[in-house]
């Protein structure tokens, strides 16, 4: 039997940042790897316009409004997918950078910009 698609239920806005969140994770730089495997975050993209870039991706700014509301860093730090020290930094933990949220292809836009 295939794996059961967003086994914690996390709500459309946590998958969305979750998604952002793994993004910044794998962007070089961006975020501090820990030997534990865990990943801190402490820098946030700032929006361009109604976008903004992770790398070689664009998101559009509405899909990115969980990385600014406290209640969305809440919720991931109580489902064990990350520790949230808002607003100044978020650490993903090992689970948090495996979790399939299914959104990578919808949200980051590939693009030339």
């Amino acid at each position: 039997m295939p794996p059961k698609q967003n086994p914690l239920k996390l709500n459309p806005l946590q998958l969305r940042t979750l998604t952002l969140l793994q993004a910044i994770a794998r962007i070089p730089g961006a975020a501090a790897p820990q030997p534990s495997g865990e990943v801190v975050i402490a820098q946030f993209p700032a929006a361009h316009g109604d976008h903004f870039h992770l790398g070689d991706a664009v998101v559009n700014g509405k899909d990115a409004t969980g990385l600014y509301n406290e209640a969305v860093w809440n919720a991931l730090t109580r489902k064990g997918l990350a520790r949230a020290d808002y607003p100044r930094e978020m650490v993903l933990t090992v689970e948090g950078l495996a979790y399939d949220t299914g959104l990578a292809k919808e949200i980051l836009h590939q693009s030339g910009h």
